[in-house]
């Protein structure tokens, strides 16, 4: 989620959860190693499990029972994503599942609109799905909707994971229902001029990444990451 783009605006880095999904007769049984695989739900409750139920059920199938074995490598809690690329990696496995017998695969669309209803916005989910950078949106229907940015070859990611966690709906709880005029144009000036720093103009890259719209906000509940931003 890239700053003054807020739920509107995604990257996807290089760390990569593996999932491996074998139909059984019945039931969901979940094995987990690597990040966070002592705290998740190991039946059909696991987000990954739900992701594959909601995918086969959307082309109208049904698998009477599932195993899954999933190797975590992206940090649970700590802002990177986690949760997003768990549900895409769900639905991929479904569309996997859909190929293997006969059926078409979810297409592009069908994954940002899926994983996005998960997730309540698109941002985190669609970079999952399409790889890269990606400008999101909503309509009123309920529709979820991205397309890719084309990143400048000589940017570079890289990842500061925080030593502690970060609840997603904590954070969010401290957020305001408003904010100042000011502060909403600063903000739609941060975001348009991401896109051009994201696609032609790196030099534009820190002045981009300026926001009003969360991060001050969310400061006193990861000193350390607002510390960091600031420094």
């Amino acid at each position: 989620n890239l700053g003054p783009g807020f739920d509107c605006l995604g990257l996807a880095l290089g760390v990569y959860d593996e999932v491996a999904v074998t139909v059984t007769g019945d039931g969901v049984r979940v094995s987990v190693t690597g990040e966070a695989a002592d705290q998740v739900p190991l039946d059909e409750r696991h987000l990954v499990a739900r992701a594959i139920a909601r995918g086969l059920e959307h082309a109208g199938v049904a698998a009477a029972g599932l195993h899954l074995e999933c190797t975590n490598t992206i940090p649970h809690s700590r802002g990177l994503g986690s949760s997003a690329a768990a549900v895409v990696a769900g639905l991929a496995a479904a569309s996997g599942l859909l190929v293997a017998a006969g059926r078409a695969a979810l297409t592009e669309g069908e994954l940002v609109q899926l994983s996005g209803e998960f997730e309540g916005h698109p941002d985190n989910a669609a970079a999952s799905v399409l790889g890269g950078g990606v400008v999101t949106w909503m309509d009123e229907q309920g529709g979820y909707f991205a397309r890719r940015l084309a990143l400048h070859p000589e940017l570079v990611a890289t990842s500061f994971v925080p030593a502690v966690e970060s609840s997603t709906a904590v954070t969010r709880g401290l957020l305001p229902d408003a904010v100042p005029r000011a502060d909403a144009i600063f903000n739609l000036s941060r975001t348009a001029l991401a896109v051009v720093a994201l696609t032609t103009d790196p030099d534009s890259l820190l002045a981009a990444t300026e926001d009003r719209l969360h991060q001050g906000y969310r400061a006193p509940a990861m000193p350390e990451t607002a510390a960091l931003v600031a420094a």
